[in-house]
């Protein structure tokens, strides 16, 4: 069997507010399998997808003392779409 990538898990303060802006970026959805927990999905996922990958995000009760190093970029098809999408995001929710 293949590896291959199923998950990101982010950690953070607010997790439906990091949740909200991660699904506008990709314009996917947002479900919670409880309290605390965001999980963003591309629409019409049905778990197991093989072909998916998701991003959770889980509250943590403090901010995080060390500094991931894990770097993630939005694929855009032009400049204009690139700078069009960081417009939006950038008016959108606020995350902290």
């Amino acid at each position: 069997m293949a590896l291959r990538l199923v998950q990101v898990n982010f950690k953070a303060r607010n997790d439906s507010a990091l949740g909200l802006f991660w699904a506008d970026a990709l314009g996917w959805g947002v479900s919670s399998e409880g309290p605390g927990v965001t999980n963003v999905e591309p629409p019409g996922m049905v778990l197991p997808d093989p072909a998916a990958v998701c991003v959770d995000v889980v509250t943590v009760p403090e901010p995080e003392t060390v500094q991931y190093r894990a770097h993630l970029d939005l694929a855009t098809s032009s400049v204009a779409h690139q700078t069009e999408l960081v417009a939006r995001l950038k008016a959108g929710r606020d995350i902290h």
